[in-house]
């Protein structure tokens, strides 16, 4: 059945190894990772926005493992995302994404990159916010075009007019990234400056919330 491979048989698209295993890189790695607790690190935001570019790079400063969802679904499926779309339908594939996405929460701590639609799913985010962080790269529509316009193999900008279908997404989407955890903007620096904004905002959530957690 689609999306039900279990997850140690599709690892081999991950871009770091679990070495020494998940909890003992939490607590002997970097100080946001031993806050986590078995919660990950999600990160949301529109195609374009670098959630699987940062995703990594932020993985590797806080030596954790990284997951990339839509990498994990396309395993899963045996075929890539834009062939779902074509032979299943958005639908299937918005199923298949939210049952590969909480089986890889129950994985944490990781740093996991999710599709651009993922949040937009109730369920999925309940389930974010039960077992990790969300953080939101948020990006200028100018920006996100330049990147996406590399690419493709978008199926949602498969049509005339893809800028068009972008700023729909950002109206649609903007209001419900907006109630992630964090937000960071996914501007045009260099990918290291933004891994060192989102592991200093990490920090600075968790010690408000280590306080909040004391004074209760």
């Amino acid at each position: 059945m689609l999306y039900d491979i279990p997850m140690n048989t599709i690892s081999r698209f991950n871009s770091l190894d679990e070495v020494g295993g998940q909890n003992q890189a939490s607590q002997r790695g970097h100080p946001v990772s031993r806050l986590l607790g078995t919660r990950s690190i999600v990160l949301v935001g529109l195609m374009g926005a670098g959630k699987s570019t940062v995703g990594r790079r932020l993985a590797q400063a806080l030596k954790l493992p990284f997951r990339d969802a839509d990498h994990e679904i396309e395993a899963a499926a045996g075929m890539t995302i834009p062939e779902i779309f074509a032979i299943h339908g958005e639908e299937h594939f918005r199923d298949g994404e939210r049952r590969v996405i909480a089986r890889l929460l129950q994985d944490g701590p990781i740093v996991l990159a999710t599709g651009g639609g993922a949040f937009m799913n109730e369920e999925t985010r309940r389930r974010i916010a039960e077992h990790g962080i969300s953080l939101w790269l948020k990006a200028d529509l100018d920006i996100l075009m330049r990147r996406v316009r590399k690419r493709a193999t978008r199926p949602l900008l498969q049509n005339p007019d893809p800028e068009g279908t972008m700023r729909r997404l950002m109206e649609l989407r903007y209001p419900v990234y907006a109630t992630a955890d964090i937000t960071i903007d996914s501007h045009e620096a260099p990918h290291d400056r933004v891994v060192a904004d989102a592991v200093k905002a990490l920090a600075e959530w968790l010690a408000r919330e280590k306080q909040g957690s004391a004074e209760a």
